[in-house]
């Protein structure tokens, strides 16, 4: 059994070294020097039971090649063009009020606009809104932008908004397919009223302080009051309508949305320019799960964008002069999360444990090429709230086993595998296909440590999820959002007792429960000081990462591709693409 396989990958940058050069004058090739990332195969030396061992290890390292490419000539933005963009999950609703999904915030927000939005960089702007006051502590007035006007022509009021809300936050105010609510309510669950002041004013009243208000209300997009009321939920969801900057033409959720600029488009955020309609003429979302698939379209230019490029594939795309990659961090914690009330891992030790047989720094180099950072906890560490002061356990397989055996859980009969009490230590690790070679490579790991751990691929999430939440699985491998760079909406769906009907806990697969930690998220959602709920977070990390409900792994890059004539575009860290600014050079 290796007792140390720690395997050193080169660190790789953002890749700006990917991005093919545009030079400003005419035509004519050019010799350059360019960055790329290359495959190679080396020798390392690692111990293998205390004995040195030469092995091949492969790594991703980057070279400086000579590549001759001829300069396009830019002379500001264009207008014109089809933008095809390659999505990696496939979308099931385009009605704002009913999703819990980034691949569907993606497409919608191209054709919905919100009170405010977010930068590329993470900060909150205002879209719709012309200004946003807090009126008192827990009541927000909004004066809106006048004379914004939908896809069908009306005119954009305070009824629109206050219909779009409570919509959101009625109970089974959502009528099609079955009556329900809507799955977005969590997102803003202190909002109890909107109240309209006059035909352009609104004002929502909170129940408690939430200081979270405008990162949480980036994600709701408005609605036509009257146009809704005529169609219905169903009529809408075939034909949408929005106010942003592309509409509605056709599509299928299985196969592509098309839209086509909104020529009376209001500009959007006057702090991102350029303010005004958008520079294609149309943009076209396709649904392309396969990576490779993604990839082979972006390399024959049949997309312009595409999501979630797998790090293997990298060298190839890094010789290619029409594509361009770019990376960035993420908002998406990965974790391996531990069912605390079911044998093993209802043992605080084995849970320590098992963050010491993980190897976390090399799933990352190996699997995701570099791409990352690894965490030290349950908030990602770009959290605006993260504890800094917390480190990650780190590999330590030593630890690992005299904390199982502490357990009672040791080889007793030589057979390679730890048992106890006649058992042999074995459980399913759960995973959906973009978690599954980061599952295998942990159950690897655990699997030379002695523990039969097997991973099962669930091709449905929505099956999966409500198992999880019912204390039936016993391991899963997954992440979850973290877009606000807050805590709230993201801590109290992960580490929160779950209460039904809250939101607190819609994504706790540990079962974790701790009622000190149930206060602590409660008092920092409502906390007004900024050093108080820090205060307050920091003892809420430090319980979590002491009573270890997960595998801690690592906080992946988004890793997306163009082609070289697309411009004014770069990953958003909270997952999102907005077309509004993108346009073709020729």
């Amino acid at each position: 059994m290796s007792t140390s396989r720690k395997t050193l990958l080169a660190s790789m940058s953002l890749l700006t070294a990917l991005a093919v050069l545009v030079g400003c004058a005419a035509p004519t090739p050019e010799v350059i020097e360019k960055e790329v990332f290359v495959t190679q195969i080396v020798e390392e030396m690692v111990l293998v039971e205390g004995t040195p061992q030469v092995v091949e290890v492969t790594k991703i390292v980057q070279e400086t090649v000579e590549k001759v490419v001829t300069a396009t000539p830019v002379v500001g933005p264009q207008k014109g063009g089809t933008l095809a963009i390659g999505l990696a999950a496939d979308i099931y609703t385009l009605d704002p009020a009913d999703y819990r999904d980034r691949t569907i915030e993606t497409v919608i927000r191209n054709m919905f606009d919100g009170l405010v939005t977010r930068t590329t960089d993470g900060r909150v702007v205002l879209e719709l809104a012309e200004s946003a006051a807090l009126v008192d502590d827990t009541t927000w007035e909004f004066v809106l932008k006048e004379g914004v006007t939908f896809h069908n022509g009306e005119e954009l009021t305070a009824e629109d908004v206050k219909f779009t809300f409570d919509r959101i936050i009625t109970e089974n105010a959502i009528e099609y397919p079955e009556p329900h609510t809507s799955p977005r309510k969590g997102l803003i669950s202190p909002l109890e009223s909107v109240e309209i002041v006059d035909d352009y004013t609104v004002r929502f009243h909170l129940s408690d302080p939430w200081p979270v208000a405008m990162q949480m209300f980036v994600h709701q997009q408005i609605v036509p009051k009257d146009y809704f009321e005529e169609v219905g939920t169903e009529g809408f969801v075939k034909a949408p309508v929005g106010c942003g900057p592309f509409r509605f033409v056709e599509g299928s959720f299985g196969d592509q949305i098309v839209m086509e600029r909104f020529d009376e488009y209001y500009g959007g955020a006057d702090e991102l320019p350029p303010v005004g309609p958008a520079l294609v003429d149309r943009v076209i979302f396709k649904i392309l799960p396969e990576a490779s698939t993604r990839v082979a379209a972006l390399r024959a230019g049949e997309v312009n964008i595409i999501q979630s490029v797998p790090s293997h594939m990298i060298p190839l795309l890094a010789t290619d002069p029409n594509v361009r990659v770019v990376s960035g961090p993420s908002t998406r914690p990965a974790w391996m999360e531990m069912n605390v009330n079911k044998p093993p891992f209802d043992d605080i030790g084995v849970r320590l444990a098992m963050n010491y047989a993980v190897d976390a720094e090399t799933i990352l180099a190996t699997v995701l090429g570099g791409l990352g950072i690894v965490i030290p906890g349950p908030l990602s560490p770009y959290n605006n709230f993260a504890d800094h002061t917390l480190e990650p356990y780190g590999y330590d397989p030593d630890q690992a086993l005299e904390l199982l055996a502490e357990s009672g859980w040791t080889d007793s009969d030589g057979d390679g595998f730890l048992d106890k009490g006649g058992e042999i230590f074995a459980f399913v690790i759960d995973a959906t296909p973009t978690s599954k070679t980061r599952a295998e490579a942990v159950a690897g790991q655990l699997q030379e440590l002695g523990i039969d751990a097997a991973v099962r691929i669930w091709g449905d999430y929505s099956v999966l999820k409500p198992l999880m939440l019912d204390g039936e699985r016993t391991a899963y491998v997954g992440d979850w959002g973290d877009s606000a760079f807050d805590p709230v909406g993201h801590f109290e769906a992960k580490w929160h007792t779950a209460v039904e009907g809250t939101g607190n806990g819609r994504g706790n697969f540990s079962g974790y429960s701790n009622p000190r930690v149930d206060e602590l998220i409660g008092a920092g959602e409502v906390e007004p000081d900024v050093e108080r709920r820090h205060e307050l977070y920091d003892e809420a990390q430090q319980i979590v990462y002491d009573e270890v409900p997960a595998v801690f792994l690592f906080l992946p890059d988004i890793l997306e591709a163009s082609t070289a004539n697309v411009q004014g575009w770069t990953v958003a860290a909270d997952g999102r693409l907005n077309m509004h600014d993108v346009w073709l050079s020729q």
